[in-house]
């Protein structure tokens, strides 16, 4: 009897659109097991998670949570949420100056979700969208999935990191769909001014384009809580995201919304992504009831953390300052600085950055992941860590640069 010969099964292939979607923020993380397997332990000062660093989900939410599970909300929510929580969101929304029905809000999981459906509602392939550099990766990384394009404009690090309203200006092209503004602004920390602002809602009005507007670290800024963009015009085409993750402390809890203004400007987006968020069912049904605490409840917690990052941010800026090589504008808001390194001919800010890693055990993320050009030199440093700590931090940061410059 004659075997018929077996071959192996062949590999299953992705999708093309994924071939260039990339998240830089989590993709170091490879590195830095490899790192961890060799015997060095790894400070992973990649990704802005307060609690990773001893910061408390204030206790109100948690007894919020923990009551609606002991109350039996753990089935089904309605898909854009539990009603009287959107009230609470659009109510907010209505005392930062931005009136909005609970009808224009809609509860997601984490502010993740939320540009993930209003994206989705918004473009086609081909479609392009203006996303500031350096950028919050998902914004790209969505982009690539949807099919549309991803278009670059300037911020400048000579300016405060504020956007570069001319280059926006040059870039609007019948294809544009919408603008991302980040503000306060994540790499960066910086906040933008009032005529930046109001520049952007004159461009918005005047092409008649979406902005897009990432509020989640309003509450973060040091001097004081920065106004949603849409309070200067109710009138203008604006969906503000926001969540619980950073200014109260529940990251892991994936419990944020958004909110759509500009009146019957948007009114057939708000129902398109009414309707993708029937199509994945609800947020997570316990975790809406930490955001009506969060929203209603005590926030004096807010004051204090806000002090501990002005602290850090200023121990930062300091010391970045005091490499030689290295530059850092002074964050504004949350907990992220983008300094520059001057790098050696050749070499690129992965390099920088894996360097480090590997000699010293620090993670950051390099400034490309971001959007920035490789041979510019920015990386991405959270600091979260108590200031003792970033001490030795910038320590070993000034000994690998020296090294590392001087190497070429």
């Amino acid at each position: 009897m004659t075997r018929m010969a077996t071959r192996a099964p062949a590999s299953i292939a992705v999708g093309r659109r994924l071939r260039n979607f990339a998240y830089a923020i989590r993709n170091v993380v490879a590195e830095a097991k490899k790192v961890e397997l060799s015997g060095r332990s790894v400070t992973y000062l990649n990704i802005g998670d307060p609690v990773a660093f001893g910061f408390r989900t204030p206790p109100h939410l948690i007894d919020a949570v923990e009551r609606a599970m002991r109350d039996g909300v753990n089935g089904y929510t309605p898909a854009a949420g539990i009603w009287k929580i959107r009230e609470a969101v659009a109510a907010s929304y209505a005392t930062a100056g931005m009136p909005i029905g609970p009808d224009r809000v809609v509860l997601t999981s984490g502010t993740s979700e939320g540009i993930d459906l209003a994206l989705s509602a918004l473009v086609d392939p081909g479609d392009e969208v203006l996303v500031p550099v350096p950028t919050y990766p998902l914004y790209t990384a969505t982009l690539t999935k949807l099919g549309a394009h991803s278009v670059a404009y300037r911020t400048d690090p000579h300016n405060g990191w504020l956007p570069d309203l001319d280059h926006i200006r040059s870039l609007i092209t019948s294809v544009t769909r919408a603008i991302v503004v980040i503000d306060p602004n994540n790499p960066t920390g910086a906040v933008y001014s009032p005529e930046t602002r109001r520049a952007l809602i004159d461009l918005a009005n005047t092409h008649d384009i979406v902005i897009l507007s990432d509020e989640v670290y309003a509450d973060l800024a040091y001097d004081k809580p920065v106004q949603p963009i849409g309070a200067l015009d109710p009138d203008a085409p604006v969906i503000s995201f926001s969540s619980i993750s950073k200014a109260y402390q529940a990251p892991g809890w994936r419990a944020g919304w958004l909110g759509v203004s500009g009146g019957g400007r948007l009114d057939a987006v708000l129902g398109a992504i009414t309707e993708l968020a029937d199509g994945r069912l609800c947020s997570t049904g316990p975790m809406q009831f930490a955001i009506l605490a969060a929203l209603t409840g005590n926030d004096d917690h807010k004051a204090t953390f806000v002090h501990a990052l002005r602290e850090r941010a200023e121990v930062t800026t300091r010391r970045l300052n005091e490499i030689e090589g290295i530059s850092c504008v002074p964050p504004r808001a949350a907990f992220y600085a983008m300094p520059k390194v001057e790098l050696p001919a050749g070499r690129t800010d992965e390099d920088y950055v894996i360097g480090l890693l590997r000699a010293t055990g620090l993670l950051f993320v390099y400034g490309s992941g971001f959007g920035t050009a490789p041979g510019d030199g920015f990386l991405r440093i959270v600091f979260l860590a108590a200031p003792p700590e970033l001490e030795a931090i910038f320590d070993k940061i000034a000994a690998f640069t020296e090294r590392f410059r001087a190497i070429g």
